[in-house]
């Protein structure tokens, strides 16, 4: 057996620091604008332009997977050279491909935001945060790129420190430039933007510093300067293509999903804000198990042991359920704890356990449908795993949109969509 349990664990608990860190931004962006007047518009912009800023970056995320596909295959046949040369095309790329989205976003996201947004207040706020956060687009890119690399090569205790330090600055960056602290101004939802811009620059030189100082970067070539090659880019994106084609569809339907919200109201998009934010925590647990068993399945197909594929997948699912039940339960008996740490709002607060129990209810599913679709990237078979997302991001578009647009119901009778997602996907995935 490649891949026990132990093995498991020790790969993916980095991994699972790492992402916790990453999403600790998101929770104190989220607490700290909770408290920016009513909280109101400021969570409500600050969800429409946090996915709008993610609508760009998972593009540059998606091709990132389909470059780890080939760097974690190219490791498992021991081909360590190729893995640099990978790295540095893809980061070429990645840079170009933050300037393209930089240069577009800034011509067309008035437009587009303004067509799709129905409250002034709501809309100046938004355009003010996505201008700023949209510029760490340079820096986040190339953040991926490292992350890629050490994912691939299944030496993941780096992504916990890096982590650790991008966190640690962005809590200290919100407080004082929202609030205005230790004689910095006080800017609001620019100052949570701006705080986030800033950590990725952080985290961007640290991978820098910490891969210059290792001997490993010599084995792979990762500094070393090459000819690009069309030949090399062209197999990059014969995999990621897909990757990146699948996260802008699951990404931009997400922004639908907020777009969609805000029709109801300002209190329903804000909301939704505090839902998704419990929902990402919860996600990080999943990610990471699946994430490793897609860079341990690369790694497998490398070397040859397709038939140990699906029990790897049973083995992630029984640890990934494990960690995952216990914070579902938690967070169903005490919602309003949990929800608490976003808002001080009493009414907001209440107004919020119903869509947090439709939410919960769909990650039950969620962790056996995550893994088994990872998996699939991970054979390489990312063209497949496109359409499975495009049909049922079709089913999820159209439900969405007659519950929140044209019905006009509940809140919570919206977040059911979520719960139709993970089932399609379980049964999709599985088969």
């Amino acid at each position: 057996m490649e891949y026990g349990y132990g093995k498991i664990w020790k790969i993916t608990y980095p991994v699972l620091i790492s992402l916790l860190m990453q999403q600790l931004i998101g929770i104190t962006d989220t607490a700290f604008l909770g408290r920016v007047g009513d909280g109101v518009v400021a969570l409500g912009a600050s969800a429409l332009g946090g996915i709008f800023y993610l609508v760009m970056y998972v593009i540059g995320f998606g091709f990132s997977v389909g470059a780890e596909i080939l760097m974690g295959r190219r490791n498992g046949e021991k081909q360590y050279s190729a893995i640099g040369e990978i790295f540095g095309h893809g980061m070429v790329f990645l840079m170009a491909l933050a300037l393209a989205m930089f240069v577009i976003s800034e011509a067309f996201a008035p437009a587009i935001l303004g067509a799709s947004i129905s409250s002034d207040a709501v809309y100046d706020a938004t355009i003010i945060y996505t201008r700023w956060r949209v510029a760490g687009l340079f820096f986040s890119f190339a953040g991926i790129m490292f992350r890629a690399f050490y994912m691939s090569v299944t030496n993941t205790r780096i992504l916990t420190v890096n982590s650790l330090v991008m966190v640690a600055s962005n809590v200290v960056l919100n407080y004082l430039l929202i609030f205005g602290k230790l004689g910095f101004p006080e800017l609001g939802i620019a100052g949570a933007a701006i705080a986030s811009v800033i950590s990725e620059v952080i985290s961007m030189l640290f991978f820098i510093v910490y891969t210059r100082r290792i001997k490993d970067h010599r084995i792979y070539g990762l500094m070393r300067r090459r000819r690009l090659k069309w030949s090399v880019q062209k197999q990059i994106l014969s995999v990621s293509g897909w990757t990146m084609i699948q996260f802008f569809a699951s990404c931009g339907t997400w922004l639908f999903f907020f777009v969609a919200i805000e029709h109801l109201g300002d209190r329903s998009l804000a909301i939704s804000n505090i839902v998704r934010n419990v929902s990402a925590l919860l996600y990080l647990f999943v990610s990471a198990f699946a994430t490793t068993g897609s860079a341990m399945v690369s790694n497998l197909m490398g070397k040859g042991k397709q038939d140990e594929v699906m029990p790897l997948c049973g083995r992630i699912i029984k640890m990934s359920a494990v960690c995952t039940l216990p914070l579902i339960l938690f967070a169903a008996l005490f919602p309003q704890a949990i929800i608490r740490i976003y808002t001080d709002n009493p009414g907001l607060i209440e107004s919020s356990i119903p869509s947090l129990m439709v939410m919960l209810g769909a990650y039950i599913v969620a962790v056996p449908a995550y893994v088994y679709f990872l998996a699939i990237s991970g054979t390489g078979n990312t063209r497949v795993t496109l359409w499975i997302e495009l049909f049922i991001l079709s089913i999820y578009v159209s439900y969405t949109w007659l519950t929140a647009i044209h019905l006009r119901t509940d809140i919570a009778v919206v977040w059911v969509t979520e719960s139709i997602y993970h089932r399609l996907l379980l049964v999709i995935c599985w088969l």
